[in-house]
C-alpha cells in the first residue's frame, strides 16, 4: 500500500501559443486538473499546481508566417491571451510560467548538458529534410505529405491529425514542404538523440507492471502499443532559429527539440515559483515523497508516459503517479477544429458570456457542463442545447433551486437566522446519513480521476435536499396558527426542524462543490456569513456547520437560466464561422470531407454486430430532452426499451408499427435515467433527414 506524500505536484500541458484555445483543451487538461487541486487543498495537502504557454517549435514560427510577423510576437500576443483565458476560468495555478523566460533556456540547457555529459545522449549524422528554395532544414510541422496509415493526404511530419499516429517525416508518403510547396531534398546533418530502446524493460517494469492497476485503460493501452511496436532512439536537437539553444560546441544553429524542451517547462515553472516565494523547489522533483500528477490529452500520451519518464528516470527526478489522460470533445457532431472553425474559443465563451455580464455565475456553468460530459474514458460530445439543458434542468432546478428556497423560507419563517433543531426525525437522520455517505463518495471519486461522477453525486444530494423539503412542506404547516396568526408551537418545531437541516445541508453543498464550481460555492459563504475555512475537507459530512441563531444574508442568484435565443444565436455563429473558415481555405474543405470517412474495417469487425428485427409497439418523447424519444421494440422473443436521438426527425404517435434492425448485442447504456438496450439502425438521406433501414420481416429475425 502506498504511503500518503509528503507533497503534491500537479501539471497541466503546456498548451502551444501560437494561437487560443478551445473548450476542448479546458475539458482534457486543465478543469480536471484544477479541480483535483482544489479538492487537495480542501484536505490542507502540500500541493503546487504549474503550467506554462510551450512557446517553441514549428507550430511557433508558422503562425508567425501566418501572421506575417515575429515568433516573439506571436508567444508575447497568445500567452497574455491564454494566461487570462485561465484566470477567468478560475483555473487556480499557483504559477502560469512561459517556456521563452530565461529561467527555462537555462534549465532546459541544463537538463540537455547533463545527459549529454553523463554519455546518456547519442550524437550521429543523419540525413533529413532540406527545402532548396528556402535554404533550410525543415522541421517536421514544416513537412506534410500523405499518412502511410490512413491514407490522410494533409498529414504532418510528426503526426497524423486525422488517425492520431505519430510519425516521422520519412513514413509520409510525397512529402512536400509547407515553405516552398516543392518536394524537399535530403540533407546530411548531425544532431543528439535519446536511446529510448535501451529503457524498454525500466518502462515496462515502471508502467505494465507498476500502474497496471491505478492507470487508466487507455494510458496503458497506448503505452503497451508504443512498448511492443519496439522504441528508436528520438532527436533531442533540430536545425531552428527559434528555441533552446543547444549548449555545446559544434551545435550552432541548432535548437532544443520542443518535445524534449517543452516537459521541462514543468520543472522551470517550479523554479521560478520558488523564486516568488522564496520556497525550495527541489523537493518538488527529486524528493521520492512527491507524487506528481500530469493532467493531459491522449495525443500528450506518448510524451508525458514514455519520453519524459526516460529523461526524468535518467535524470534522478521523480516519476509521474499518474497521468490520467482524456480523450477528445467534439463539438455538435464533428471533430473539434479551431483551423476548420469548428470549435468554441475559450476566449470567445468569455467575451459571449462573462465579460458582457456578471460572469461568475457563466463561468461555474461552463465549468459545470464540461466536467458532466468529460471524455474520461471515450471520446465525449459537446452540444449547446446540452448546455442549456444541463444548466437549466440540474445546475438552475436543482442545486440553485434548493439552495434559493432554503434561504427564502429561512428569511420568511425563522426570521433570517439559523433556527433550533428540536429532535431528530427519521427523514431528517437519513438526510445526515446520506450527506455523510456523499462527502466521503465525492472525495473518493475525486481521487480515482472520476470527476463527472464526483459532481454527479453533488447534485443528487441537492436533489435529496428538495425531496426532503417538499415532503416536509413547511410553507403548508406554516399555515396553522394561533390567535397571534403565528405558526401554533408544534407547527414551528416542525418549520425549525427542516430548515436547520436544510440548511446543514447547504453548508456541505458549499464544500462539496466548491472544486467544481468555486465562483459558487464562494458565493455561498458569503451568503451563509462564513469564513473560506469552512471549506476545508474535514468539515463535509457534518451536521453542525451552521450555529443556531447565526444571521444569515439573503439569497443571491447562484445560476441563471439559459434561453433559446442565446443558444440558436451560438449555433448560428459556430455554422457562420465553419463557413468562413472553409470558403477562405478550399484545402480546409477538402481535407474535412477526407476526414469525415470512416476507417476501414475488417469484414471480422461488421459480423460482431448482431443485427436483428424488431416492431416499435410503443413511443414516447423523453422528458427534458429535445433528441431522445423511448421506444418499446418487440423481438419476437422478447420487447427491449431502446432510447433513439431521432426526435427531431419523428413524432412518436407516427412510429407505431414502424419495422426496424437492431443492433441487439450492443452495451446497455442509461440515457437520462433510463436504461437503453440496443440501438436502432438509421441512415441520413442527401436532407440530412434521418430514414429506417428497411426491414419488411416479422420481429425477431436475424439480419444478415
Amino acid at each position: 500500500m502506498k504511503s500518503e506524500p509528503k507533497r503534491y505536484l500537479i501539471t497541466s500541458a503546456l498548451p502551444y501559443a501560437n494561437g487560443p484555445k478551445h473548450l476542448g483543451h479546458l475539458a482534457g487538461a486543465y478543469l480536471p486538473a484544477d479541480i483535483y487541486v482544489r479538492y487537495l487543498r480542501a484536505l490542507k495537502k502540500d500541493v503546487l499546481f504549474v503550467c506554462g504557454s510551450d512557446e517553441h517549435g514549428a507550430a511557433i514560427t508558422i503562425q508567425a508566417m501566418k501572421e506575417k510577423t515575429t515568433p516573439r510576437e506571436i508567444v508575447d500576443k497568445y500567452h497574455a491571451l491564454l494566461k487570462s483565458n485561465m484566470a477567468d476560468f478560475r483555473i487556480s495555478f499557483n504559477i502560469y510560467h512561459r517556456t521563452s523566460a530565461p529561467i527555462h533556456h537555462e534549465t532546459a540547457q541544463a537538463f540537455f548538458k547533463d545527459l549529454n555529459d553523463a554519455g546518456k545522449l547519442i550524437q550521429k549524422e543523419t540525413e533529413q529534410y532540406y527545402d532548396e528554395v528556402a535554404s533550410t532544414f525543415l522541421a517536421d510541422r514544416y513537412i506534410k505529405g500523405t499518412c502511410p496509415f490512413c491514407g490522410y493526404t494533409e498529414a504532418y511530419g510528426d503526426q497524423c491529425e486525422k488517425c492520431g499516429t505519430s510519425l516521422s517525416p520519412e513514413q509520409l508518403i510525397n512529402p512536400r514542404s509547407t515553405l516552398s510547396g516543392n518536394p524537399p531534398i535530403k540533407k546530411r546533418t548531425t544532431h543528439w538523440y535519446l536511446p529510448l530502446d535501451q529503457y524498454e524493460s525500466f518502462l515496462r517494469e515502471w508502467i505494465l507492471e507498476g500502474h497496471k492497476d491505478d492507470w487508466k485503460a487507455n494510458v496503458l493501452g497506448q503505452c503497451k502499443s508504443w512498448l511492443d511496436t519496439g522504441l528508436q532512439p528520438r532527436a533531442v536537437t533540430r536545425d531552428l532559429d527559434w528555441g533552446v539553444q543547444v549548449p555545446v560546441k559544434g551545435a550552432e544553429g541548432k535548437v532544443l527539440y520542443v518535445w524534449f524542451d517543452a516537459p521541462i517547462g514543468y520543472i522551470s515553472a517550479t523554479r521560478q515559483w520558488a523564486l516568488e516565494h522564496g520556497k525550495d523547489w527541489e523537493p518538488f522533483w527529486k524528493d521520492k515523497d512527491t507524487k506528481l500528477v500530469h493532467f493531459i490529452g491522449k495525443d500528450n500520451i506518448v510524451f508525458h508516459c514514455i519520453i519524459f519518464p526516460v529523461m526524468l528516470h535518467i535524470h534522478g527526478n521523480v516519476l509521474p503517479d499518474n497521468v490520467p489522460a482524456n480523450e477528445f470533445m467534439n463539438l455538435e457532431g464533428d471533430k473539434m477544429s479551431t483551423s476548420r472553425g469548428w470549435s468554441v474559443e475559450m476566449d470567445e465563451y468569455i467575451n459571449d458570456f462573462v465579460h458582457k455580464e456578471n460572469g461568475s455565475t457563466m463561468v461555474d456553468a461552463i465549468r459545470y457542463y464540461l466536467t458532466s460530459i468529460a471524455p474520461e474514458t471515450k471520446d465525449s460530445e459537446f452540444t449547446w442545447k446540452g448546455f442549456q439543458e444541463a444548466v437549466n434542468s440540474e445546475l438552475v432546478a436543482i442545486l440553485g433551486n434548493f439552495v434559493n428556497r432554503t434561504f427564502v423560507l429561512m428569511h420568511k419563517l425563522c426570521g433570517g437566522k439559523v433556527p433550533p433543531l428540536h429532535k431528530w426525525d427519521e427523514k431528517g437522520k437519513q438526510i445526515a446519513e446520506e450527506t455523510r455517505l456523499a462527502a466521503e463518495k465525492v472525495g473518493l471519486l475525486i481521487e480515482q480521476y472520476k470527476f463527472r461522477e464526483a459532481q454527479n453525486e453533488v447534485i443528487e444530494l441537492a436533489r435529496k435536499g428538495n425531496r426532503y423539503m417538499q415532503e416536509k412542506e413547511p410553507w403548508i404547516v406554516a399555515k396553522q396558527v394561533n390567535e397571534s396568526g403565528k405558526p401554533t408551537h408544534e407547527a414551528q418545531i416542525i418549520i425549525d426542524n427542516c430548515i436547520h437541516v436544510c440548511l446543514q445541508l447547504t453548508a456541505n453543498l458549499t464544500i462539496l462543490c466548491h472544486p467544481f464550481l468555486p465562483n459558487a460555492g464562494e458565493r455561498m459563504c458569503h451568503m451563509m456569513k462564513v469564513v473560506p475555512r469552512i471549506l476545508e475537507w474535514e468539515n463535509a459530512g457534518k451536521m453542525g456547520l451552521l450555529k443556531v441563531g447565526y444571521s444569515l444574508r439573503p439569497p443571491e442568484l447562484l445560476f441563471r437560466k439559459i434561453e433559446d435565443e442565446e443558444i440558436n444565436q451560438q449555433i448560428e455563429k459556430l455554422k457562420q464561422k465553419s463557413a468562413h473558415t472553409t470558403m477562405n481555405s478550399p484545402t480546409q474543405a477538402a481535407s474535412h470531407e477526407e476526414e469525415k470517412k470512416k476507417d476501414i474495417i475488417q469484414f471480422d469487425d461488421f459480423a460482431k454486430l448482431d443485427l436483428r428485427t424488431g416492431i416499435i409497439t410503443a413511443a414516447e418523447k423523453v422528458e427534458k430532452a429535445d433528441k431522445l424519444l423511448k421506444l418499446q421494440v418487440n423481438m419476437g422473443l422478447e420487447t427491449r426499451t431502446i432510447v433513439s436521438g431521432i426526435a427531431l426527425h419523428y413524432q412518436p404517435e407516427n412510429l407505431i408499427g414502424q419495422k426496424v434492425v437492431v443492433v441487439a448485442n450492443l452495451a446497455s447504456r442509461k440515457m437520462r435515467g433510463i436504461e437503453s438496450n440496443g440501438m436502432i439502425l438509421m441512415a441520413e438521406d442527401k436532407d440530412g433527414k434521418l430514414q429506417f433501414v428497411h426491414a419488411d420481416t416479422t420481429g425477431g429475425q436475424a439480419v444478415s
